[in-house]
């Protein structure tokens, strides 16, 4: 290995399950990749992010599909989970089109799908392939307790 070769830095936390899967640009790919990603996070053990997971999922695939889609080419949903992470990418064909907040107005119809991704996401961004991009949202994992609904309150009373 020459200097000029250097070997991939390895991820702090492997995959512990993972699934890409191409889409058409159309808007029921939407609705099924959305269906997908929340059945998935839930069979991997997550059920209370399978929510976050399936809106951020519909966010992002909705900007790809109105603002990253070319005809005759596909969008890709891949989805991948750490012991403290889950990630969430969506790559189009159209790097030149980068994404960014906005404020959007009272009447616009769109124009917040952003914003939505960046208040509940722990961190997300862009990052440019060799052809397009993809905008990625991260949520850090949490295991939830299976403590009823109000008994930590109660508890506390005492």
């Amino acid at each position: 290995m020459t200097a000029t070769q250097e070997a991939p830095a390895p991820e702090p936390h492997p995959p512990l399950h993972e699934d890409r899967l191409d889409y058409t640009p159309t808007a029921r790919s939407v609705t099924l990749c959305r269906r997908r990603a929340a059945r998935l996070v839930a069979e991997w053990g997550h059920p209370h992010h399978a929510g976050e997971a399936a809106l951020l999922v519909s966010e992002l695939a909705t900007n790809a599909l109105l603002h990253g889609c070319m005809r005759g080419r596909l969008f890709r949903v891949h989805l991948s989970f750490t012991a403290t992470t889950l990630r969430i990418e969506v790559s189009d064909p159209r790097g030149e089109r980068l994404p960014g907040l906005r404020e959007a107005g009272a009447d616009d119809c769109y124009g917040r799908g952003l914003l939505i991704v960046a208040q509940l996401a722990d961190r997300w961004g862009v990052e440019p392939r060799t052809v397009g991009k993809t905008v990625y949202a991260e949520l850090a994992v949490r295991r939830r307790t299976e403590t009823p609904v109000g008994v930590a309150g109660k508890l506390e009373e005492k």
